[in-house]
């Protein structure tokens, strides 16, 4: 019965009076400040959203007016709030400018708000909330219109400039950075890195507040979103492509769809496998370029307090290396397409959403051990070592191990185990250990006993 009181989205005309909008908060854009042009040395101020009340009809929303009312306006919710819009204005969109700078809508109209007259506040109708809500979850685009990320990265710099829809995953999101922008204001940025079948990394940037926020606020590691027209660049300084989050951009979270659930269902196998854990750009970080040595204690902590990985060098006793265990706990086989762990010798890839099911299958044979690190602050536990590190470190590859006797294997182990080690490790923050953090080591040598008293010196006088 509630909803009768409100003019629908699909049904706005400009000849409509007293115009009473309800539904939900789907994007929204930061504040900005112009000078008035009839008041000089005064400035009018403006941001816009977005509003949807049905799967197939949305619209854009400006509002104008001095900084109280805009600021007041816009605290006042966020995506993914209901809110009722009253005597909001119905104006014919400028094709030019507002498909150009605003979310492509499939109204033919905007609405506007003035301060004389427009209010917004959220729902206080329970049961019509309840009945929005689900909209928030549907994209704006249609949901088979989007690029694989192998699809971007593929087509390189053809894409530079243009505006397309990405279905992804993410796996980690950046820390914000502020900085100061040219004309004195502050600014700041922050990156997500995403993920499908096809690509383990790819970078989007979000320049806005707004985008921030609803990032850090609703997308956790593993969330899939739909994000519909993002801008596609090519980074000269990465020699790749990158996707930015643009007054046109719509985010959706957890979008309701059948290309969305098979990514999630990816995107968790991922996860719990550990297999996004791994570092993929980690041949892109030279172990001669990180010069920071720390205690164990030390790490853990730089890893709890950051929101991307850490590196650093541990003059650390080695206590765990199972070498003379079963060769399967020692040497594992893994899909070359997307990591899965397989049993040596299979034929085919038994992750079910596997991105090279149907295509000829290649695997990977390598060192897969956990060890733990020691010294006088604590220890890092299962601290992931692999191969190639793990060849460099042992002297042998997985074949010439696999010839060796139990004893010769147990003689490697003790060449090492609580031995002193000069330790390369990659800090990852992890919320699935104990101690809040995952480590990978990049190199470990025998350490040079001068060497190793005298960072441990300097690092017991820090203490």
């Amino acid at each position: 019965m509630a909803a009768m009181c409100y003019n629908s989205i699909s049904e706005l005309h400009p000849k409509l009076s007293h115009v009473k909008v309800v539904g939900i908060i789907i994007g929204k854009t930061d504040i900005k400040s112009f000078p008035d042009r009839k008041n000089a040395g005064v400035d009018r101020f403006t941001f816009g959203f977005t509003i949807k009340d049905s799967p197939d009809f949305f619209i854009n929303v400006s509002a104008w007016g001095n900084d109280a009312y805009i600021t007041g306006m816009s605290n006042s919710f966020s995506v993914g709030d209901v809110v009722t819009i009253d005597n909001a204005l119905v104006t014919t969109k400028d094709p030019e400018k507002d498909d150009k700078f605003c979310p492509t809508t499939p109204s033919p109209y905007r609405l506007m708000l003035a301060e004389a007259h427009s209010q917004v506040r959220l729902c206080a109708d329970v049961d019509t909330s309840d009945s929005l809500l689900p909209l928030l979850h549907v994209p704006v685009k249609d949901s088979r219109d989007f690029y694989p990320l192998g699809d971007v990265v593929a087509n390189g710099k053809s894409l530079d400039g243009s505006f397309v829809n990405i279905l992804a995953a993410v796996k980690a999101v950046g820390e914000m950075k502020l900085f100061k922008k040219s004309d004195g204001r502050q600014g700041q940025r922050m990156e997500v890195k995403l993920f499908d079948q096809l690509v383990t990394s790819f970078p989007l940037i979000c320049w806005d507040r707004e985008a921030i926020q609803l990032v850090q606020t609703s997308v956790p590691k593993g969330t899939v979103i739909f994000v519909a027209d993002t801008k596609i660049n090519f980074d000269s300084f990465r020699n790749g492509m990158t996707a930015t989050v643009n007054s046109k951009t719509i985010i959706t979270v957890n979008p309701d769809t059948r290309e969305a659930g098979l990514l999630c269902r990816y995107a968790n196998e991922m996860l719990q496998s550990g297999a996004l854990d791994q570092d993929d750009k980690q041949e892109n970080v030279l172990v001669e370029s990180i010069t920071a040595v720390y205690t164990v204690g030390q790490l853990k902590g730089k890893g709890r307090e950051a929101e991307d990985a850490s590196y650093g060098i541990t003059y650390s006793f080695i206590t765990k290396l199972d070498l003379d265990s079963s060769v399967s706990k020692v040497i594992s086989t893994r899909c070359a397409k997307c990591k899965f762990q397989v049993t040596d010798g299979v034929q085919y890839c038994t992750n079910q959403l596997c991105p090279g099911r149907g295509q000829v299958f290649s695997s990977t044979t390598g060192f897969d051990l956990l060890v733990d690190l020691t010294d006088h602050t604590g220890t890092l536990h299962a601290c992931s070592l692999r191969s190639p590190v793990a060849e460099a470190m042992l002297g042998c590859t997985t074949e010439q191990f696999n010839s060796l006797t139990n004893n010769e294997r147990t003689a490697i182990k003790w060449k090492f185990l609580l031995e002193r080690c000069k330790i390369y490790v990659k800090i990852i923050p992890s919320t699935k250990t104990k101690s809040g953090v995952r480590a990978v080591v990049l190199a470990c040598s025998l350490a040079d006993p001068g060497e190793a008293k005298q960072h441990m010196s300097t690092l017991l006088k820090g203490d």
